[in-house]
């Protein structure tokens, strides 16, 4: 009986998108590098950032074969704007995209930052491997939300990830009442993420709408030289910002990178 191949989960480096980027063997595990500059088979969220970093490997650890060479699958755009967790979307069938571990190949399995199938897309691919009896092997690297968790000073041990928040400005409103009131009744930390250039106005939103005592902790540019959290209460965030000159306490996000907000009590 032929034997199947593994699906490897490879974080990347959370400094997508910035300038300048951390050296590669200093984001990633040494035995995570290795691994991925094996891989000849990847499923990914976008080719040419899964391209860009595999040139990063390579610098560090040489590619078993030519970058040009690799067999590189995308995800539906439609999943990554919908995701792809509990209802694929129509037409979509992941399973497909794991041809060549039945075949007997290790597939990598990448998103754009972080760790794919974590706040990012890749769960159906994962599901699809469980599934069809293929092994599965989460690799180590950063992961934003456990590393902004971790420095919030708030509950690790009761804790919720609940994606973005809505864009218009009643609904955001509402939701972010409803996040509180949760993490206060039952101490269950909620976690939200935003893109660059949207922090400012969540933050924003944040402190309008939050019960001053409420613990409000803000990570961006996680693993990165600039990167920072800083937590305090809803009062002690409104008065840095009230003393800013500009508007813009330091002690908020930068505005060009990634943020995850952690809030509760």
């Amino acid at each position: 009986m032929k034997s199947t191949g593994t699906l490897y989960l490879v974080p990347t480096p959370l400094d997508f998108g910035c300038t300048p980027q951390a050296p590669l063997d200093l984001a990633l595990p040494g035995d995570t590098i290795r691994t991925a500059a094996r891989l000849q088979h990847w499923i990914c969220e976008n080719a040419k950032s899964a391209r860009a970093f595999l040139k990063r490997v390579d610098a560090v650890a040489p590619l078993t074969a030519p970058l040009q060479s690799l067999n590189v699958s995308e995800l539906p755009h439609i999943v990554h704007k919908k995701g792809d967790h509990a209802g694929a979307p129509a037409g979509f069938d992941a399973a497909a995209l794991l041809k060549a571990a039945l075949d007997g190949h290790d597939i990598g399995l990448v998103s754009e930052a972080g760790m794919p199938a974590v706040a990012d897309p890749g769960s159906s691919v994962v599901r699809a491997a469980q599934t069809a009896g293929i092994t599965v092997v989460a690799l180590a690297g950063p992961v934003s939300l456990m590393q902004a968790l971790a420095a919030s000073g708030l509950n690790g041990q009761s804790f919720a990830f609940v994606g973005y928040l809505p864009q218009d400005a009643a609904e955001r409103t509402q939701r972010i009442r409803e996040l509180e009131a949760l993490a206060l009744r039952g101490g269950q930390t909620q976690l939200v993420i935003e893109t660059p250039y949207r922090n400012v106005a969540l933050l924003r939103a944040l402190l309008q709408t939050l019960q001053p005592n409420t613990w409000l902790a803000v990570a961006s540019g996680l693993t990165l030289p600039n990167g920072r959290t800083h937590a305090a209460t809803v009062r002690q965030w409104r008065q840095w910002v009230q003393q800013a000159a500009d508007g813009t306490a330091r002690q908020a996000p930068a505005n060009d990178t990634p943020a995850v907000f952690c809030l509760g009590r």
